[in-house]
């Protein structure tokens, strides 16, 4: 694996905090669409599915996933509408209610804070915010190329009555703000009854299958090589997919390619993760307490990270992560890639496990030392 080493100027550059979040009202179609009109978009990393050219996009680096955020007040509803690849909802605040289904009565599910929810592909789905007024949802797409969306027929209706269009490219077209509207072949028509009677239905079991809830996470207390060490110690819930757990008796609920996979993170304070680095991208970010992430093996970067702020670690990048909080803290893990993340420890990391009984077999687990053969000069 090749080193990377972060400067502080990119690691600026790759650190959004909340504070730099800002939301675009005009990123769909449903803008004016009564009880949809109050919506903010978010896109802090990728450009995910918005179809405003005036959506501020706060890191356009490809990761293999893309990130971002809708917010809204109590009430108010995002419209039906399907994707192409991996949709995964993380409640950081609030109440959420999920539909899904053409006319949005297949089934209803509640999102709670902490909550983490895999939308299928090919589905329509819509939430409503059924809770407070700062409800916050988090959004991770699946690929940098998402192709788009496909609005339920009703909303791309709702949305002509209004003076808006989406031209054949899924750009959006405000014929009240001057736009020229299209001739009708050059806009997307909305889809077929036939062939929305050929999608796939789910069940709310079905569904239900794919909700972490975060009140029932399988957590690990020793997922990693540096668990038993001092400054290590963090606690693992995979979530989508296997992630970077080597513990091998940890399983996600959620298990489908989505492109990335998912984790929470928590540590004690002054615990977490010692350096380690791997070749996946990597987003962290904070939901409650502070942590501090500590970049290259010699020539130290420091990133601090509140509450919500998210910072994105370049593959091949040394880095450890502490909570530097008084009380235990959790993060958010989204690594890019749909195998499991191999983890290469640093040199001192490995000979205190080492030390203390412990190593990685040739699958990448963590096993007690005294099975396993040295490994091979090369």
């Amino acid at each position: 694996m090749s080193s990377v080493v972060v400067t502080q100027e990119e690691a600026i550059r790759r650190t959004v905090r909340r504070s730099q979040f800002v939301s675009c009202n005009q990123a769909f179609i449903d803008c004016r669409t009564p009880g949809s009109d109050r919506k903010e978009n978010y896109a802090m990393i990728g450009p995910g599915v918005t179809q405003s050219a005036d959506q501020v996009v706060n890191l356009r680096d490809p990761h293999g996933f893309n990130i971002g955020a809708a917010a809204m007040p109590n009430g108010v509803t995002n419209n039906l509408h399907l994707h192409f690849t991996a949709e995964v909802f993380v409640c950081f605040r609030g109440e959420y209610l999920l539909r899904w289904g053409a006319e949005g009565d297949e089934g209803e599910l509640l999102l709670r804070e902490g909550d983490i929810a895999s939308i299928p592909t090919w589905i329509f789905r819509g939430f409503t915010n059924v809770g407070p007024d700062d409800g916050w949802l988090f959004t991770v797409l699946g690929h940098d190329e998402t192709g788009g969306i496909i609005w339920g027929p009703s909303v791309l209706r709702e949305a002509a009555d209004h003076g808006l269009y989406l031209s054949a490219d899924s750009r959006l077209i405000d014929t009240v703000a001057g736009d020229p509207l299209p001739p009708e072949s050059e806009r997307i028509a909305p889809m077929a009854d036939d062939e929305i009677a050929a999608l796939r239905r789910y069940t709310v079991e079905q569904l239900g299958r794919r909700v972490a809830a975060r009140d029932r996470l399988s957590w690990s207390d020793a997922p990693f090589l540096d668990s038993g060490l001092p400054g290590g110690g963090a606690r693992l819930a995979s979530v989508v997919g296997y992630g970077m757990t080597e513990d091998r008796f940890q399983e996600p609920p959620v298990h489908y390619p989505h492109g990335h996979n998912i984790s929470w993170l928590a540590a004690a304070p002054g615990r977490g993760m010692l350096a380690h680095r791997h070749e996946a991208t990597q987003v962290l970010i904070a939901k409650d307490g502070t942590w501090e992430v500590t970049l290259n093996d010699r020539e130290d970067v420091v990133v601090r990270l509140e509450p919500w702020d998210m910072l994105s670690v370049p593959a091949g990048a040394w880095r450890t992560v502490r909570n530097t909080s008084s009380q235990d803290a959790s993060l958010l893990v989204v690594n890019g890639g749909d195998g499991r993340v191999r983890l290469q420890w640093g040199d001192d990391v490995v000979k205190a496990a080492l030390e203390a009984g412990v190593a990685v077999d040739a699958n990448g687990y963590t096993a007690p030392a005294a099975l396993l053969a040295p490994p091979r000069a090369r």
